[in-house]
């Protein structure tokens, strides 16, 4: 195997087993060549992928690469196993305590050939594909917000119900009836919490301050810098499905015109600038010259391009003069304040946010952008890239 498909396939079973190894990881012994991995293996990740998956399993550095090295042969392993199984194939799970792939098995008479392709084996009693009937058929069911959710667990053989025990009700206790008459498999399972939906922080699109609107400028960790205009310190956001979205942590205006959110859990930094509906990957922050073009994105007017005109200049807005922004001829319109703007290869390189200008879409303009290198600086953020 090859170092880029040895990473793809750890990262996928880290991915797919990320959640259950988190809460306990042991220290897997021999590391120097754990099942099969060879050194090359346990050496060939990209820093960035030793640095996430230390931080968040509790790793050192050589448990990390052995981990991850163990979890790409696993996925092999696995995928060996369901041909050699079929039908009597019940799942597969990386062990806690051991680091091996365990493979459910139904039937006795394959536990051999199981165990001579490197891999544990439990003897179970429903197979893959009894389990995901079972949940299919809880799918078709219409359940009360009571019930989190419902999933195949392959280490326990069972088709598992959440249920929030702080809201529990009838309605829960009727579903929780309904799905274990479909199937012996199912269990349930009482949780402190519900999910939520998660939504995604892109440059140009809307916000909301009570009922005014700006636009997303670049999102950073942890929220997205925007213009200074927008709100004040301690604001409280919206998203454009006015879903709260988070607070201004630093507003600076007049003077400067920058500001940034800190976003709560439910919204996740992208590194995109909207482009009318597709997304351009910000994949850093090089300065374009003075004569480039460069495009914006904004809730108001979209995707707009035009050239740099000059740099460091000084507005006198009727609110006070801002200095050190960037003029373009490139239009904008109320709205538009705080969005993206792009230039470079691919437009790949974030510019600034909106500050505001004269004219509008309809018969041209000037704008000025605040450039966002300043942005970073003075709060201390890291842009979101991709």
């Amino acid at each position: 195997m090859n170092r880029t498909s040895a990473v793809r396939l750890a990262v996928a079973a880290l991915l797919a087993t990320g959640t259950a190894s988190a809460l306990s990881v042991p220290a897997i012994a021999d590391p120097a060549a754990p099942y099969g991995a060879t050194a090359a293996n346990t050496e060939s990740y990209p820093a960035e992928l030793l640095r996430a998956v230390e931080r968040d399993l509790g790793l050192n550095a050589e448990e990390a690469r052995v981990r991850l090295a163990n979890d790409a042969r696993s996925g092999e392993r696995e995928a060996q196993v369901r041909s050699v199984l079929g039908d009597t194939f019940a799942g597969a799970w990386i062990d806690g305590s051991t680091g091996k792939l365990t493979v459910g098995v139904t039937d006795s008479a394959r536990v051999d050939a199981v165990r001579a392709l490197g891999a544990d084996t439990r003897l179970v009693t429903f197979s893959q594909r009894q389990l995901n009937g079972t949940k299919a058929a809880l799918d078709a069911l219409s359940a009360p917000v009571s019930v989190t959710g419902w999933r195949v667990d392959d280490a326990s053989n069972t088709v598992v119900v959440e249920v929030n025990r702080h809201t529990r009700d009838a309605a829960a206790d009727a579903f929780v009836a309904t799905a274990k008459s479909v199937g012996t498999a199912v269990r349930v399972v009482e949780v402190d919490q519900s999910p939520t939906p998660l939504y995604d922080t892109r440059g140009g699109d809307a916000y909301y301050i009570g009922s005014s609107r700006c636009s997303i400028g670049f999102a950073v960790t942890g929220g997205f810098v925007t213009a200074g205009h927008c709100g004040r310190t301690g604001a409280a956001t919206t998203g454009s499905n006015r879903v709260s979205q988070g607070t201004f942590r630093g507003s600076s205006f007049p003077g400067n015109d920058y500001a940034w959110v800190a976003t709560n859990s439910n919204w996740t930094s992208r590194p995109w600038v909207n482009r009318s509906g597709s997304n351009v990957i910000v994949k850093g922050n090089s300065e374009a010259a003075v004569g480039a073009q460069i495009c914006r994105s904004g809730s108001t007017t979209g995707w707009r391009c035009g050239t740099v005109q000059a740099k460091n200049s000084t507005v006198n807005y009727p609110q006070g003069s801002v200095s050190g922004l960037t003029r373009t001829n490139a239009c904008a319109e109320p709205g538009d304040s705080g969005g993206s703007w792009v230039a470079g290869t691919g437009f790949g390189q974030a510019q600034g946010v909106t500050s505001g200008g004269s004219g509008n879409c309809s018969s041209g303009g000037t704008t000025y952008f605040q450039p966002l290198n300043e942005i970073l600086s003075v709060y201390g953020l890291r842009l979101t890239t991709g």
